[in-house]
């Protein structure tokens, strides 16, 4: 679990550092540059539209463990909205929850009782 925690952390900083060092650069116009790619059918727009459907998923199973409840739908917004660094930060929280369980932290404490 160590492990799994210095790379969620890690990727977190990555991910973190090459975000805020994109947008002072390129400002924060994502959805424009994002859905254009999309649209002009290039290989960027077919990397995007891949990642956009990792995203979905990312969201929907964070809905999901929490049994579509409020706060786990504002948390699957949150998912879609964030990536990596919602995920990463989601899942290091979880494992410290679970003490490392991982059935917990995939399942939720309610599925993994089961």
């Amino acid at each position: 679990m160590s492990a799994l925690r210095l790379f969620l952390g890690l990727l977190f900083g990555v991910i973190t550092v090459y975000t805020v060092a994109v947008a002072v650069e390129h400002g924060l116009g994502l959805f424009p540059i994002f859905f254009g790619d999309i649209a002009e059918m290039t290989w960027n727009g077919q990397f995007n539209l891949d990642f956009l459907g990792f995203l979905i998923l990312s969201a929907l199973w964070v809905a999901w463990r929490n049994g579509f409840s409020a706060g786990g739908l504002l948390l699957a917004v949150v998912a879609l909205f964030f990536g990596v660094p919602f995920l990463t930060l989601y899942l290091f929280i979880l494992s410290q929850q679970t003490n490392g369980d991982v059935k917990r932290m995939l399942l939720g404490d309610q599925r993994a009782a089961a």
